[in-house]
């Protein structure tokens, strides 16, 4: 159980690593022609970024929101 507040925060959180990974890795694309090592570092790190995001909507899909008890 999970409240509305860290439910939204975790989706905020899912978009921000999956948007910011592919951004890493398009940068990354685009550095290979300069310098290969660093743009491997950099899609490396995008990588990671997006497999957390992935992993974020799993953990999100198995909150449930805590009931409101106001009477």
């Amino acid at each position: 159980m999970a409240s509305k507040s860290t439910l939204m925060w975790i989706q905020r959180l899912v978009w921000i690593c999956i948007y910011g990974g592919l951004l890493a890795i398009v940068l990354g694309i685009f550095l290979a022609r300069t310098d290969a090592e660093l743009a491997g570092s950099i899609q490396s790190v995008g990588g990671v970024f997006v497999a957390i995001g992935v992993l974020l909507i799993y953990v999100r899909s198995r909150l449930n929101e805590t009931p409101n008890n106001r009477n």
